[in-house]
Order: C-alpha cells, then sequence, then structure tokens
C-alpha cells in the first residue's frame, strides 16, 4: 500500500527491518502462549505492556486498516480505537503505562503526516512537537514523562524525550534517523538509529543523556531495540544474514539471549515489564503475525551479574543533548 510504504520511508523503518547470538549465561525466555486478536485476516502486532499484564497493540486487517488495542491478562480485548482526527485508516498504539495512559501516532491522509496522541479514558489528547512535520509518540513511563521520534522541518529524522515537560531532542552522530522506543522510571531510554547504509543498530541513553552506541549481537546484520523496564533488561530483535530475524533479551550490551518462536523465520520481543514479562510476535508461513506472551527467567549468577552491570561500557559513550523548553507537558 502507498501509506505504508511512506510510513516506512518517513520513519525510516518504523515497521522495521527483518531483524543467536552469545548467551548470557542462565538466563532463558519462556513462551506462555500466543494470542490474536479476533477476526479473521488480522495481524496482531503487540507493541508494550504495563505492570498489571496490560498489553498494547496494532491490528492490521486484510484491507491494511490499522487501529489500536488493549488486551488484559485474562485474554479479554478492548474494542478497535482509532484517533479522531484519523484520516488515513491509521493509528498505531504504541505504548502504555500503569495508569494505563497510551501514547502513538495517527495519519492524516490529507498530507500524508504523522501526529502523535495520548489516549487515557478513551479520551484522546493531540501531541506535535514544535518545527516537526511528524511527530512519532513511542513510549510513555508511569511518571507520564514520554519519548519518541520526530520529523523536523529542516528533514532531519531525531529521537526525543520529554522530562517533565521539558523535551530533549538527539541524533546519534551521522545516523540517518534516531527513534527512541521505550523509557523506564529512572529515565533510561532504549532505541534504534539507520546508518548511512541503511543498515540498523541499537543503543542505549542513561538518565544523563550518555549514549551508548552501536549495540548488535554478533553477526546481527540488523539490530532494533524496542523495550526496556525500571531494571534496564532489554528486549528487542536482530537479523542474520541468511534473512531470519531473531527475538534478543540482554540485561547487559554484551551479554545477549535469543528467542525464536518454533518454526518462524521472524521473531520480535517489543516490550518487558517489571517483572520480566514480554510481549511481542512471530509471523507465520502465510505471513501474518500473531501476538506472543513470554517471560524472561534469570538464575542467580545472571542476577548476580545484573546487579554488577553498571560499570563502564567497552563501547564509544557520547553525550548527545540538544535541550528543547517549552514543550507541552502531559
Amino acid at each position: 500500500m502507498k501509506v505504508r510504504n511512506l510510513f516506512v520511508h518517513l520513519l525510516a523503518g518504523l515497521i522495521a527491518l527483518p531483524l543467536g547470538v552469545a548467551v548470557a549465561p542462565g538466563a532463558t525466555v519462556e513462551l506462555i502462549e500466543t494470542f490474536d486478536y479476533p477476526g479473521t485476516g488480522n495481524a496482531t502486532l503487540p507493541q508494550k505492556l504495563n505492570d498489571d499484564g496490560i498489553v498494547v497493540g496494532v491490528v492490521v486487517d486484510a484491507a491494511g486498516v490499522t487501529r489500536g488495542f488493549l488486551r488484559n491478562r485474562h485474554n479479554v480485548y478492548s474494542r478497535l480505537f482509532v484517533e479522531p482526527n484519523d484520516t488515513g485508516a491509521f493509528t498505531e498504539a504504541r505504548a502504555i503505562n500503569n495508569s494505563r495512559i497510551v501514547c502513538g501516532e495517527y495519519l492524516n491522509g490529507t498530507d500524508l503526516t504523522f501526529h502523535g496522541y495520548f489516549r487515557a479514558h478513551a479520551e484522546f489528547t493531540e501531541f506535535d512537537l514544535p518545527d516537526a512535520t511528524n511527530t512519532i509518540p513511542l513510549a510513555i513511563n508511569n511518571a507520564n514523562d514520554f519519548a519518541g521520534t520526530a520529523v523536523l522541518t529542516d528533514g532531519s529524522q531525531q529521537a526525543f524525550v520529554s522530562l517533565g515537560g521539558n523535551v530533549t531532542l538527539f541524533a546519534i552522530p551521522d545516523a540517518v534517523a534516531t527513534l527512541a522506543y521505550s523509557l523506564n522510571a529512572s529515565d533510561q531510554a532504549v532505541g534504534y538509529y539507520l546508518d548511512a547504509a541503511a543498515i540498523t543498530h541499537g543503543y542505549l541513553r542513561d538518565s544523563d543523556g550518555i549514549v551508548t552506541y552501536p549495540i548488535d549481537p554478533p553477526d546481527s546484520v540488523g539490530t532494533v531495540l524496542f523495550g526496556n523496564n525500571d531494571s534496564n533488561w532489554v528486549v528487542g530483535r536482530w537479523a542474520d544474514a541468511a534473512g531470519v530475524t531473531h527475538g534478543l533479551f540482554f540485561i547487559t550490551p554484551d551479554e545477549f539471549v535469543t528467542y525464536d518462536y518454533p518454526g518462524a523465520v521472524f521473531t520480535s520481543l517489543n516490550g518487558i515489564n517489571r517483572d520480566g514479562y514480554i510481549c511481542g510476535r512471530y509471523v507465520d508461513a502465510a505471513g501474518i503475525a500473531h501476538g506472543i506472551l513470554a517471560k524472561v527467567n534469570l538464575d542467580a549468577k545472571s542476577d548476580s551479574n545484573h546487579a554488577s552491570a553498571r560499570g563502564p561500557f567497552t563501547r564509544a559513550r557520547y553525550i548527545l543533548e540538544a535541550l528543547r523548553p517549552g514543550a507541552p507537558a502531559l
């Protein structure tokens, strides 16, 4: 579809390229269940989950119409929801916090631009960054701080974090696009960027603005980081040279765990909550996406490693901040 192609182009792979690995000792990802939003031909794309196990995500129907949904831990689904200003048949629900505030983006079908929104108790509030043609909120934490990506009027695509109403834009040096996909209680963000060769790489951003990059499992030809919890456990996906996409979990940037849904060549881990529950998706042989609920299990050694994992990283670290005051607080 033209809209889908435009979205991929504008946001430098937000829906993302197809993404084993060195294994973190003792850490495993255990599949709990798979799930699908009811309806024939629907693709189910979970995005994040809160600490109560409520999953927020996206449903794409057979006609390509895109809508948001919620699913509780008892497998009860909300009605599909659409941002009232969506005129392009495209509303994505990206993240949810413990207050059940949802953030995401919708498409203006007239000028084909994307705009942010927040949804609380079925009420929508729009959000656009100043000097941006496209604004995509991708993350919200329990303090109602949020993060995402924006295409600015100069044509650049940068990540942003909004903390206490103050918006900071940042970009990885020489990146074509930078996206912030998750923000935890300590204001640590994770995301990915697109380099000049159109390869995706993960990064971590500390609360003081220090960015660690690139983060790539061995043999990766494309890494996307989607989620971190309050312990800064991280999930995402990576692609190998054979075109297989693997789910990814790690605690530090050097200890990786791969998870593949049995028989699938595409698995993505998208969100992780306080208790280590993970939502994501796999794609079947017919090209239909299905939801995954899983859990990470750590043994005592892995947990001990995590406790001492806050020392210096071995990758380059950069302070990348350009304060943007005056943005509205949520």
